[in-house]
């Protein structure tokens, strides 16, 4: 049964669409699993994310703040209406218990009874009691469902040292490679592509639509090139290289953070192609599929569910996958040429650690990201980013942009986030600490048995953006100004496919 594209299709009617006020029906029931792996049916769904109510409860004035600073799309009245679920929550849990207890005791009394027309008394007690116990089941579920739909709504919290205010607000922290070049509109990629036959976008256009294209020749191989070339870095600094897959779930993309809608925009669009199965009738059987918006995402859904020894922490994987990002057409100038498209190579940094140690994971990541940057011989800087610039999942961010002459800028071609427990609690990623020593039991009691883990991950490779930067820093000029070659980086030779190709306008440096 092949699948169609569609953009903007329905959500499936689970968890997620609580955020929109809908109500979750019986399919999106919890379903529990092993922490090892397992077959999952179509039909099955990770149990609901497991927020703190009691933290967001405590901290809800900075809550409302962080999520203010962060320009965040939270309802008004979000976090008073998370406190007064919350209360009616714990109201209605302690009622049902005391019920449950009572019915207990009454079913005790049941079998000890010889006396029928005393039985047939308690038995209707009884009926009482059960149907008593099914109404306080069930409103408890109703609140359940109202206080995840609204917690679910609230960002991470903030790193304090991230920068307040927008993308202007950014602090430069380090600034790497050679002197910047003058801005040359010579040096402008799209031309440069045309004249010397590396990119087609017109045929792009033509198969697919605007914001597509066609590498060709030496751009095809420097896609290869830059991709084996990262992996060899990010492998040798013990990350495991994992091939991930381009179509997951729409429910593990939210988990992680990848929200549906891009605020940003004039006007709202679906920033992921969801799948469509061509026959409608069987479409129940299917979960809602999208493609994938990054690497980082599958690589999320590899922890999903499970419980890892803590001595088995940090756990570090590098992905390859297609990135597919339908919202490429809405940012105005940034759609010209490679910049901003709607699908791409991109290899992902990911790590899943202990609570306490993601800060040290960020700046290790940080520092493989510059060894591979500075290797490829160009212009660029390291960035503490703002709080708008925060995706919903981001404790603190760090973009790198390089510097590309011909679009006369900076441009972002990494970015790196500590998402602390923000997905984990999502996915259900936790690990267990060695079992305490009897000195070590009083100070244990007040942490819990299986934390949750943190995550992070960085880009070590977004592909159409390095080519730009390399394509515009590299070009060789004639006297006239005329494209006629590529100076590459001396580090992608090893990953070359020598000898491929009749022409020779590359050289090594």
């Amino acid at each position: 049964m092949s699948p169609s594209l569609l953009l903007g299709l329905p959500r499936s009617p689970c968890w997620r669409q609580q955020i929109v006020g809908l109500s979750a029906p019986t399919s999106c029931r919890n379903v529990s699993s092993n922490a090892g792996p397992a077959v999952i049916p179509p039909s099955v769904t990770l149990p609901k994310p497991r927020l703190d109510y009691r933290k967001i409860v405590e901290a809800s004035d900075y809550k409302s703040h962080n999520a203010f600073n962060r320009k965040s799309p939270l309802p008004i009245g979000a976090l008073q209406s998370v406190k007064r679920a919350y209360e009616k929550q714990k109201t209605l849990s302690s009622m049902l218990s005391i019920k449950r207890h009572a019915r207990s005791t009454l079913g005790e009394r049941i079998r000890k009874i010889k006396d029928p027309a005393e039985k047939t008394v308690i038995l209707k007690e009884a009926t009482a009691m059960k149907n008593e116990v099914s109404e306080l089941e069930a409103k408890l579920a109703e609140i359940e469902e109202k206080l995840l739909s609204l917690a679910l709504a609230i960002p991470n919290d903030t790193h304090p040292e991230s920068p307040l205010g927008a993308e202007e607000a950014a602090i430069v922290l380090s600034i790497h490679g050679p002197d910047p070049l003058p801005a040359d509109k010579k040096r402008d990629h799209v031309d440069i592509g045309r004249t010397l036959g590396l990119f087609n976008f017109e045929a792009g256009a033509v198969v697919t639509g605007s914001s597509w294209y066609y590498l060709l020749g030496e751009a095809a191989l420097l896609e290869l090139a830059l991709t084996n070339y990262a992996m060899t870095i990010a492998v040798k600094h013990g990350f495991k290289p994992v091939m991930t897959p381009d179509v997951v779930r729409a429910d593990i993309a939210l988990r992680c953070g990848f929200q549906p809608r891009d605020q940003n925009a004039d006007s709202p669009v679906s920033q992921m192609y969801h799948i469509a199965h061509s026959n409608s009738a069987s479409s129940h059987a299917h979960p809602e599929l999208v493609l994938s918006g990054t690497a980082e995402i599958p690589l999320g859904g590899l922890f999903a569910n499970k419980v890892f020894p803590e001595k088995t922490l940090p756990m570090k994987v590098v992905g390859l996958g297609r990135s597919f990002r339908a919202e490429a057409g809405a940012r105005g100038a940034d759609t010209r040429g490679l910049y901003r498209v709607h699908q791409f190579s991109k290899l992902e940094l990911f790590v899943v650690c202990e609570e306490d140690h993601s800060e040290a994971a960020m700046e290790e990541i940080r520092k493989i990201q510059v060894e591979i940057f500075e290797g490829l011989g160009m212009p660029f800087r390291v960035l503490d980013m703002p709080t708008e610039e925060l995706g919903a999942s981001a404790y603190r961010k760090y973009d790198m942009e390089a510097w590309m002459p011909g679009r006369g800028s900076w441009g972002e071609i990494s970015s790196t986030s500590n998402c602390t427990d923000y997905q984990a609690r999502r996915l259900h990623i936790r690990y267990r600490r060695p079992a305490p020593s009897p000195s070590e039991n009083s100070v244990s009691s007040t942490t819990p048995a299986l934390p949750f883990a943190h995550t992070l991950n960085g880009t070590a490779a977004a592909i159409p953006r390095l080519i730009v930067a390399l394509v515009e820093n590299g070009v060789r000029l004639n006297e006239k100004g005329k494209p006629v070659g590529l100076d590459l980086p001396s580090v992608l030779k090893p990953f070359w496919l020598a000898g491929s190709l009749e022409r020779d306008i590359v050289r090594w440096v």
